[in-house]
Parts: structure tokens; C-alpha cells; sequence
């Protein structure tokens, strides 16, 4: 759109090039001399980088530098002698046609033909575009008749949409006008198809950028509340209301003057970002890539303060922006579809549902102007309303605006207020749409409001790898799938959970812990704690019984448990299981805070679920309930355990056709930590494998492609020496695995019993049957008949999210229980072939790996490891030193 609704072709911005006069002299006495223009090209960058820096209003950058551009092309028209045909016209389309140019925008031109047989002056447009890309100006350009231009329009939208942003530059006037009531709406594009074209562009959009703009690098431009949802609006107000400006939609009655300066205020924040990424980056970049995000906060003036990074409080401000103008775009756009799309005799009569609501065309409002005023519990009373109804489709946009209107009525008294305490908790132990009616008080400013500690989390993001969302939203994505359990038709996702959340009494409970867990972060301190308080001082205040209290607020305080104990522990130990069964003590805790690890997790960041973090947790969950079943007085019987291992695993040898003194033979060289490490099923397994084998048959690779542990699984049985850990994780490396899970089994005849636990490279994928296990097979077997450790480690390349974070390394020993060896615990920056490194440091030290946890949280892993001396014997402080110094040093 033309931002200043002046005559084709002119921008009406202060020019803040004072020396163009002298230059346009210098350009116009020497045509054609690329060097003396591609200066120019250069100074009118280096203007605009200053200008920036200086603190010049944004808005004169981005239409001043529009109209430098216009100055250079008009003068080199002229000089390819184009200038005086009138057969020809240049146009600015796109976003250089509304006159908005950033430092590396695309400078889009068309240039307009009475006809395209004219192999003449064809060459003459050829000359003129290759000198423009001569000088530095990229110019992505089309060269069209009128007839390509309605054929093309009303094939494509995209095109159409280029080309109703048309603005004149020079040429034939009649042919532009000619052109511009060519794509008129009257002859392609009338406004209703252009608006459900553009509104399902938009919808596919969000979708395609994840349906939220709460991600790790987020796009400035594309994502649901940029840049483009504001152009959205533009091209709508352009094509149905003939408007030049959005301003005018202020004088249409569908924006309020203070709405209009929310949105020219987001507007320019945003082209400050992308204007300064432009800059950084020296490039076209429109995400806010790890790398530029601290650069961009010390652009803008952030510094470091107490539990908040400068990159954090930056990428809040962006984040609130962005939401700011997702909920602007939405009022439009349902003021947009009752203008447009709706049919207008569904707006005539409403229907009365309630004493204060009335739905009107599908979509519920307010029966008169003054409801909150008079009764501000209907701030909460709306969306209770939505809940009881679902069949209506959202509320109507007038609504909206009151509720926006009148949150400032939320206040103390407000929260006091039994009715209003009643109203929440209604919305949250509603059987539907709880989700949906909490996440659209977010983004009305209501539950900020009625929850003051929710609203300091809005926008919040932590600078890592590991949180996909800022924590408001990754709170609602917890809330979303704790409340998934509930609902039958999504019990194929999690069968155990749902099972489980169908016994639950007061599943509100649940919600009300996923609504609190992380809602102290960045005030300092242990966020668990400070929820915890926050948790039991409202479910106090909004009448929860004191058992019903206490549990939410350990659940808040307990979130982290769980999945520290799954992930970070050897929960085959049963000493592991019984101090986690003390922790949760009932049944009851146990069942919640197991739906709530499972929500946590995968609401955090969509890639941090698979299948073997799912094992891991019900692995656990079976694990603690047969303890709490048993009673925790009552000491892990391991005599027991190993006893019905044994027994099971003998039952299905026996099936096979193996006889019990054949088993017995092979078991005798082992000793009680195989049968405490593996389930029957594996040792049934290896036993199939095991019996019927010659020794010269070693070494034996066997792959499970799934198992029930939910992963890929690798035996290797083999001569035991030193490196053969090494040689394995290299060659695992190589293959692009990820090793989740080891276990290193020496029996007593000097051989060993590996068992490695993997999945492919990026932790979601269980590796696929056929050509891929037998292409790990032969890889491993090759490498453990090769002689001597490999010379370096092996590693893939860093990836690029990986270089811009920092981790410091940490390492941790302490003695096992049973004092025949050492764990290690290793905290570091993930990177490919860091176990691979730690196998070969082992290796060169003579140092056995007895098991080995690994956990990667992202951009950092937490690995765990048992360590021994040949002969089982723990490290000494001089061995625990020197590893400790050669880890450090390779890390």
C-alpha cells in the first residue's frame, strides 16, 4: 500500500541524503559507469546503517530507502533510453511498491509491455536489468503485457497480491492506469475471493511456522504475528474498501485510534528488528537466529540483570509484540468476515442464551455495550459460556474489544470476589475446553490478569536448546496435554497414562499443577519452591480442601522428579526405586505426578519425546507402584527379583527348546547384576543367540530394530579388552546413532556382554528393519576384528545451533554402592561423537565402563557413568584426577 496515499509514484518521506544533488550530477554525466553507480548503491546502504545506529525513526529508513531506490532506476531508465517509450511502463511491486524497503528486501519491479515481439527494445530491458544487478541492486523483475498480467493474477494469488501493491515509476501513465483497472476487483479477484484466498494463505502460513510464534528462532516476517499478518491487513483494507492506508480502517469503524497506534507501534518495532537482523547478518534474514539474538539485544540496548539475560528480556519484548498483534489481527479479521464472508442475514436477529450473552451469527456477544461495567464476573463468565456451548465459533469481534476494554476491572477486589474464585474454577473442571478457553484468555489479557504471576511469564523465553516455547506457552501445552489424557479419543496416544487419568478423582488437581509448575521461573531462586507456595496460597483461596491443596503444591515443587530419577539414574537398581517410592510415598502422587512428567515433556519442545523417554517413565511408574504395593518398610528383596528374572527368562528358553541345564551353564558366568539389568525377554534373547554358539564364532552382533524399552537394541558379545567400548561408540558414531542407554556385562570366563541401547540421529527414531540393522551389524563386527583403538575419535560436524552456546563442563564422582566402582556424572555442551571422545579417553586410561546413562537436554547432556579398574575395583582420587583433567581438556 502506498503509506502516504499520495500519486502514483511519489513517496512522501523527508529525504536524509542531502548530498543527492551533486551525485545525481556525477551519475547523470557518466551513464553506464558501473563503478561510480555501484559507490552510490554502496553509500545509500551505509547511509541507511548509520541512520539506524543514529536513531532515526525507522519509518523514514525504510520509505527513505524506497526512495533512493526510485531515484537510481528512473535515472538509469532514463539513460537506457526507456524513459520516452510509450510502450513501456516500470512499476515497483511487492513490498517496493507499498514503498518499504529494508537493507536487503527484495526490490521487485515489473515492467509493463504493450507487446513482447519487440526484440529491440527486449534488449534494451535486458541492458537495463543486467546493470541494475551490476551495481548491487538485486531486482527480482518480470516483463508482462497487460494480458500476462490478468491471465497470471487470476491464476495465482500470490501474483495478484504482488501486483495490487503496484506503484508507478516512470514510463507510459496511460499504460499503468490501463494495468491497475485491469486487476481491479471488478474484473479478477473480487474482495470476498480475494479474502478467503489470503485468510486460508494465512492459516496455511501459521501452520507451516508451526502455529505459534513461540519457537527458539522465530521469524520475524513469516511467523503468526509478523510482518506479514499486518501486510494481511493491508491487502484486505486495499481490495474491499479501495483504501490506500490501514489508518482509514480507523474511519471504517473497524480499528480504534488507540488500536491503530498498537499496531503502527508493533509494526515498528518489528521493522527495527528485521532492519537491524538485515545489518548484522550482512544478508536478507528474517529469523532470529541463536547467533544474532544476543547481538540484537545489545543493539537495542538490553544488558544482563539479575535471573534475566539480556537475550532474554529482548526476545520477551519481541515476543509480547508479536502476541500483541496476533490478538489485533484477530479482531480484524473477525470484523473482516462479518463484512465479507458473512451472510448478512445471519447478523439480523440474535439469539439469547443467557442474561448478559447473546450468540449473533455463530459467535457469541455481549447483549449491551456496559455488561463488564455493570458485572465485571463476566470477564470470566464469557468464556465459562464458550465451554457450556461448542457449538459457537468464537465471540463476535465488538466483544473482544470489551474484554480488552475492561481488564482493568481484574484487579484485587475482582480476584477476592467468591463468584469470580467460582467462575475459574469451573473453567478448570470443565469436562471440554479448558485448553481452548485458557489459551484465549491469554491472549485477551484476562488470565495475565486474574493470575498477576502468570502474566510476568508471558513472553518469557530461556535462552537454550532445550525450551521450544516461551513459558506461557509451553504452560498451556502442558495444561493441553494433561487434559488430552482425558479424552477418549486421543487414549491411543498414551494407552497407561489414560488408563490412569480414567481413575483419578479431582482431575483438577492435575490441571491446576500444570497450570503452576513453572510459573515462578525467572524470579529467582528454585522456581519449583516458589510455585509450590503460589500453588497452595490459590487452591487456599479458591476453596480446595487441605489434602486436595498439599498435593497440588507438591506436585509443583515434584515436577522435576520423576523425570530426573527416569533419565538420570539407573532405575534397574532397586535401591534407585525405593528412595523415589519414599519421595512419593502414595499411590495417588504417583499417578499425578506420572501424567504430569508425561505433559511436561512433551509440551516443552516437540522433539524432546520418543519412545525410549516413554519406556524410561514406565519403567518407573510399574517399578514404584510394585514398591508402594509391597510397603516401603519393607527392604527390595534382590534375591527375589533376580530369582523371578531367571525363572521367566527360563520359560521362554524352554519354549524355544532349550534345555534348563544348557541355560544354567551359560548363567553360571554371570553374576546377579546381568539378571538385575536385563528383563527376561533380553536374556531369553541373547540366550537363543548364546547357547548354540562357538567360541570362534565371536564376536556376535545381534540388532533388535524395537524393543519394549522403545528403542533400537544392540548386542554384542565378544574377547573382552579395554578398548572395546571405544571401538563400539566410534562405530555407533559413524552409523549416525544416538546411544541412550549402555550396559557392560563381564562374565567370568573374561568375555563380555554388551548391550547398547540406541536410536537414530536427532533421538526420535527407532532404526528401520532390514538393510539398515544388517549395515550395523557388519559395521560392528568389522570394527571390534580390527586391532588397536582407532587414531582420533570419531565426530560429525557441530551443528549450527550448537556453536553459539555455551556449557561449562562438569564432572562428579562419587563411590557406587557396592565400593567395586566409581560413577561419573558429566554435565557438557552436546555435540556428535561426544561419547565417542569419552570411549576413547576411557580406553587410553585402561578404565572399564560398566554402564552408561545418557541424557541430552539441548544443547547440554547429563551422562552418567560406572567405572572400574580391571578386576572391579573402583578409581582412586589420583585416577579420578587425571580422567577428570583429560576429560576436561578433550571436551
Amino acid at each position: 500500500m502506498n503509506p502516504a496515499g499520495n500519486t502514483p509514484g511519489e513517496l512522501d518521506v523527508p529525504a536524509f541524503t542531502p548530498e543527492w544533488g551533486d551525485d545525481y550530477q556525477r551519475l547523470s554525466r557518466n551513464p553506464g559507469n558501473i563503478a561510480l553507480f555501484r559507490d552510490r548503491r554502496r553509500a545509500i546502504l551505509e547511509q541507511q546503517y548509520q541512520g539506524f545506529r543514529d536513531g532515526m525513526p525507522i519509518t523514514d529508513l525504510i520509505h527513505g530507502h524506497a526512495r533512493r531506490i526510485d531515484e537510481l532506476l528512473k535515472l538509469i531508465w532514463a539513460q537506457k533510453g526507456l524513459a520516452d517509450d510509450d510502450q513501456l511502463c516500470l512499476i515497483a511491486v511487492g513490498g517496493y511498491g507499498r514503498g518499504e524497503l529494508h537493507p536487503a528486501s527484495d526490490i521487485d519491479i515489473q515492467i509493463l509491455m504493450e507487446s513482447e515481439n519487440d526484440r529491440a527494445r527486449l534488449d534494451r530491458i535486458s541492458e537495463f536489468v543486467t546493470f541494475l544487478w551490476d551495481i548491487g541492486i538485486e531486482v527480482g523483475h518480470s516483463v508482462r503485457s497487460l494480458e500476462d498480467c490478468t491471465r497470471e493474477a487470476r491464476d495465482d494469488i500470490t501474483v495478484a497480491t504482488n501486483l495490487i501493491e503496484a506503484r508507478y515509476l516512470s514510463g507510459h501513465l496511460g499504460l499503468f492506469n490501463d494495468f491497475r483497472t485491469a486487476i481491479g476487483p471488478d474484473r479478477i479477484w473480487d474482495s470476498r475471493s480475494f479474502y478467503a484466498a489470503k485468510l486460508a494463505e494465512q492459516q496455511a502460513r501459521h501452520r507451516r511456522f508451526g502455529e505459534t510464534a513461540y519457537r527458539l528462532e522465530p521469524n520475524v516476517k513469516e511467523g503468526p504475528g509478523g510482518l506479514r499478518d499486518i501486510q494481511m491487513i493491508g491487502w484486505v483494507t486495499k481490495r474491499h474498501y479501495a483504501a490506500e492506508r490501514i489508518e482509514e480502517l480507523v474511519s471504517l469503524g473497524f480499528l480504534r485510534e488507540g488500536e491503530f497506534r498498537e499496531m503502527m507501534e508493533g509494526q515498528n518495532f518489528l521493522w527495527r528488528v528485521r532492519f537491524a537482523l538485515h545489518m548484522l547478518a550482512g544478508r536478507r534474514e528474517d529469523r532470529l537466529l541463536f547467533d544474532l539474538q544476543r547481538q540484537l539485544a545489545n543493539t537495542f540496548g538490553f544488558v544482563d540483570q539479575n535471573q534475566n539475560r539480556a537475550v532474554e528480556q529482548f526476545m520477551q519484548r519481541y515476543f509480547r509484540t508479536i502476541n500483541d498483534l496476533e490478538r489485533l489481527n484477530e479482531l480484524l479479521l473477525q470484523h473482516f468476515n462479518e463484512a465479507i464472508l458473512d451472510d448478512p442475514q445471519s447478523l439480523q436477529e440474535p439469539i439469547r442464551i443467557h442474561q448478559r450473552f447473546q450468540i449473533r451469527g455463530g459467535y457469541l456477544e455481549a447483549a449491551h455495550d456496559q455488561v463488564f461495567m455493570i458485572y465485571p464476573p463476566a470477564l470470566l463468565e464469557v468464556f465459562r459460556l464458550l465451554q457450556e456451548h461448542p457449538e459457537i465459533q468464537g465471540i463476535r469481534a465488538s466483544t473482544i474489544r470489551l474484554i480488552r476494554a475492561h481488564r482493568h476491572l481484574i484487579d484485587g477486589h475482582f480476584r477476592r470476589n467468591p463468584v469470580c474464585r467460582k467462575l475459574f474454577m469451573d473453567i478448570l473442571r470443565a469436562p471440554r475446553g479448558i485448553t481452548s478457553q485458557l489459551r484465549r484468555m491469554n491472549r485477551y489479557g484476562v488470565l495475565g490478569n486474574y493470575l498477576p504471576a502468570f502474566g510476568r511469564i508471558i513472553g518469557r523465553m530461556q535462552y537454550d536448546l532445550f525450551h521450544a516455547y516461551t513459558v506461557d506457552e509451553h504452560t498451556l501445552n502442558v495444561v493441553r496435554n494433561a487434559r488430552r489424557l482425558a479424552l477418549p479419543e486421543f487414549a491411543h496416544e498414551q494407552p497407561l497414562a489414560s488408563e490412569i487419568h480414567t481413575q483419578l478423582e479431582r482431575p483438577e488437581r492435575l490441571v491446576l499443577a500444570a497450570l503452576f509448575h513453572d510459573i515462578a521461573k525467572g524470579r529467582g531462586g528454585d522456581h519449583s519452591e516458589l510455585g509450590a507456595h503460589d500453588a497452595l496460597h490459590f487452591c487456599q483461596q479458591h476453596d480446595l480442601s487441605d489434602e486436595d491443596a498439599a498435593i497440588v503444591a507438591w506436585l509443583v515443587r515434584s515436577h522435576l522428579l520423576m523425570s530426573l530419577t527416569a533419565q538420570r539414574k539407573d532405575i534397574s537398581d532397586p535401591d534407585v526405586v525405593l528412595q523415589f517410592a519414599r519421595e512419593v510415598q502414595v499411590r495417588e502422587r504417583l499417578d499425578l505426578l506420572y501424567l504430569l512428567t508425561i505433559a511436561d515433556i512433551r509440551g516443552t519442545n516437540p522433539e524432546l519425546w520418543n519412545s525410549w523417554k516413554d519406556s524410561l517413565l514406565q519403567t518407573l511408574y510399574h517399578a514404584t507402584r510394585n514398591v508402594l504395593e509391597r510397603g516401603l518398610d519393607t527392604p527390595p528383596d534382590m534375591e527375589e527379583q533376580i530369582r523371578q528374572t531367571r525363572n521367566e527368562a527360563l520359560a521362554l528358553l524352554e519354549h524355544q527348546g532349550f534345555q534348563p541345564e544348557q541355560a544354567q551353564a551359560l548363567w553360571d558366568e554371570l553374576d546377579d547384576e546381568y539378571f538385575l539389568r536385563h528383563s527376561p525377554d533380553e536374556i531369553a534373547w541373547h540366550g537363543q543367540a548364546l547357547l548354540p554358539l562357538a567360541i570362534e564364532a565371536l564376536p556376535l552382533v545381534l540388532v533388535r530394530p524395537r524393543t519394549s524399552r522403545g528403542s533400537t537394541e544392540i548386542f554384542v558379545y565378544a574377547e573382552d579388552h579395554p578398548q572395546i567400548f571405544a571401538r563400539i561408540t566410534s562405530s555407533l558414531t559413524q552409523l549416525g546413532l544416538d546411544i541412550v542407554d549402555a550396559r557392560i556385562i563381564t562374565t567370568a570366563g573374561g568375555r563380555t556382554l554388551d548391550t547398547f541401547l540406541v536410536l537414530e540421529s536427532g533421538g526420535n527414531q527407532t532404526v528401520d528393519a532390514g538393510y539398515r540393522c544388517e549395515e550395523i551389524r557388519q559395521n560392528l563386527e568389522q570394527a571390534l576384528h580390527r586391532e588397536g583403538i582407532p587414531d582420533t575419535p570419531v565426530s560429525r560436524q557441530l551443528p549450527r545451533r550448537l556453536k553459539h552456546f555455551d556449557v561449562d563442563t562438569r564432572i562428579e564422582f562419587e563411590p557406587a554402592s557396592s565400593g567395586q566402582a566409581t560413577r561419573v556424572r558429566l554435565r557438557a555442551l552436546d555435540r556428535p561423537g561426544l561419547l565417542s571422545t569419552i570411549g576413547h579417553i576411557l580406553a587410553a586410561q585402561e578404565i572399564d565402563v560398566r554402564t552408561a546413562r545418557i541424557a541430552t537436554a539441548g544443547e547440554q547432556v547429563e551422562d552418567s557413568f560406572l567405572l572400574s579398574r580391571p578386576g572391579r575395583q573402583s578409581l582412586s582420587p589420583d585416577e579420578q584426577a587425571t580422567l577428570r583433567k583429560a576429560l576436561i581438556a578433550a571436551i
